[in-house]
């Protein structure tokens, strides 16, 4: 299987290069080297085969064959010359260091000889290529042949075996077959010590390849991948190295920073993220305070509406019942069983009046009158009301009031009621012994969501010691008719009355209660005045 990777691809492929290259370079040269030594050897024939023709010149001469044999053999002894001979231009061999082929008839259309007669009349003038040949013998060996050209000499014209030159340019030739198993070796060697060498070179060459490559390609490669696996792992703090200032440095630069600018990127997202889910949450919150109010408000309007039809219904029967119930107990005579019997038909009539005029007041939407009202002087009014009959149950009513909080417009009757309400519910909540603290202060940071020009707020907290509210009724302690007392020392109608009485002053009204610990009401009024009721006051107050 083919490597995917790009430094197997090309390292295989380099490979692959030199090994080609390499192998065309041994070619080449160990191809040059044997053409060298051909050449080589090829000329020392031709000068041996020119000294063995002008040394048996003489002896030709003399007509002494046996000295032309003698010269022959001496020749022939020397080392790589496998046959020396002297062939006439009939193709009779006249001397040989064989003796057993002297006189023997060559074929002219012998590979050796085709070259001088390759046509009707032999060359007398053979150029050099064709003086020499390889050949191969019967039993595989190799061998290179030369020869020499003998050619006819007015010396030798004087003689009675031979013509003129003219008529018989050339007597014969000198041929020399040399072995050419020595060079066949040598050449082995050689190629054999160049495969070894360029083995070497291209071992060489890849490993300072390879490691160059490695260095200056692969490396910084390995750091890009790197850098881009833990860019998309979300690894934003580890940039990748700088190597240098070519390319790849430049890269790895660009790189950080636009690793850089995802991370700010993605901190600002997560920054945005979570503030987007602060908000959804504060939104979600206030669709839910804002769907509680619209329930509340539709409970209420349709509980006041049922309240103002049963008050009418009720009213005339029991201010008949009342009225005859007070002419019968004039008749009555003091201290009889019917005048006690009839007090309490009073009491108890009466306190159903309370009951259906607290159901008037509660479906009744009065609209507040407001005023410039010291909110410290009010409360205390209301404390005065409740502290005697707190002290009868050793509960101690204190105040911590800001005297420096600003007057209120607010309507101080309906606030008064509030106070009351809350003062009230906070003495009933207390068994034996206990504490009411009374806290104002004005609240800078607390902004109202029914006041705009973001005024700030005043508050009044009311904290009692008394046995807390469950945390399940704390979402319905402002329902109307709600009331966890006993039967007969409660209507549920009090804190609903002051919950919208706060509303329409556009504050808020909420608790904190623990069970067995006590409960704190906070109250907050806007503190500023509107410029309308401040513009009434101040005509007023000049008239």
């Amino acid at each position: 299987m083919f490597p995917t990777s790009l430094k197997a691809k090309v390292s295989l492929s380099l490979s692959a290069v030199l090994v080609a290259v390499m192998v065309l370079f041994v070619f080449l040269i160990v191809q040059q080297a044997r053409s060298d030594q051909l050449n080589t050897m090829i000329a020392q024939m031709t000068q041996l085969s020119q000294v063995i023709a002008r040394s048996t010149r003489y002896a030709m001469l003399l007509d002494e064959p046996d000295i032309v044999d003698k010269i022959i053999q001496d020749v022939a002894q020397q080392q790589g010359i496998q046959r020396v001979r002297v062939v006439r231009k009939s193709g009779v061999i006249a001397h040989s260091n064989h003796a057993e082929e002297i006189g023997q008839n060559i074929d002219k259309e012998a590979e050796h000889c085709s070259h001088c007669h390759e046509g009707e009349k032999a060359l007398s003038d053979i150029p050099n290529h064709k003086k020499w040949r390889i050949f191969d013998t019967p039993d595989g060996q190799q061998r290179l042949g030369t020869m020499e050209v003998i050619r006819n000499e007015k010396s030798c014209a004087g003689s009675s075996c031979h013509k003129d030159p003219k008529a018989q340019p050339v007597l014969g030739v000198v041929d020399i077959t040399y072995s050419m198993d020595a060079i066949n070796r040598t050449m082995r060697s050689h190629m054999v010590n160049m495969i070894v060498v360029s083995v070497g070179v291209v071992l060489l060459m890849a490993l300072s390849v390879g490691w160059l490559l490695h260095r200056l390609i692969y490396l910084r490669l390995d750091d890009l991948d790197k850098g881009a696996r833990r860019l998309a792992a979300g690894d934003f703090d580890s940039p990748i190295p700088v190597r240098g200032d070519d390319e790849f440095g430049s890269l790895a630069r660009e790189t950080n920073a636009m690793m850089a600018a995802v991370k700010k990127s993605h901190q600002d997202l997560e920054q945005w993220v979570e503030k987007l889910e602060e908000k959804v949450k504060e939104r979600t919150a206030e669709l839910r305070l804002a769907e509680a109010e619209v329930a509340r408000g539709e409970k209420l309007a349709s509980i006041g509406q049922l309240a103002a039809g049963i008050a009418h219904e009720l009213n005339n029967p029991l201010t008949g019942v009342l009225t005859f119930t007070n002419l019968l107990r004039k008749k009555a005579p003091d201290g009889s069983q019917d005048a006690e019997d009839l007090d309490l038909v009073i009491r108890e009539t009466k306190r159903c009046a309370s009951i259906i005029r607290r159901l008037l007041d509660f479906a009744r939407e009065k609209t507040p009158e407001k005023a410039m009202v010291d909110i410290n002087q009010l409360i205390q009014e209301t404390v005065r009301f409740v502290e005697r009959s707190a002290a009868l149950q050793q509960i101690e009513i204190a105040t911590e009031l800001d005297p420096d909080l600003p007057c209120l417009s607010v309507d101080a009757d309906l606030m008064k009621q509030v106070f009351m309400n809350i003062l009230v519910n906070a003495q009933q909540a207390i068994n034996g012994p206990g504490r009411i603290v009374v806290r104002t202060r004005l609240h800078t940071a607390r902004r109202l969501p029914d006041c705009a020009g973001g005024q700030p707020a005043v508050e009044i907290a009311v904290t009692d010691t008394g046995c807390g509210i469950p945390e399940a009724n704390l979402q319905r302690i402002f329902d109307p008719f709600f009331t966890s007392k006993e039967v007969g020392k409660g209507t549920g109608l009090g804190l609903s009355v002051s919950y919208g009485i706060v509303r329409s002053h556009g504050g808020e009204i909420a608790v904190e209660s623990t069970v067995g610990e006590g409960s704190t009401f906070r109250v907050c009024l806007p503190a500023r005045v509107p410029f309308e009721e401040s513009a009434r006051h101040l005509s007023e107050s000049i008239q």
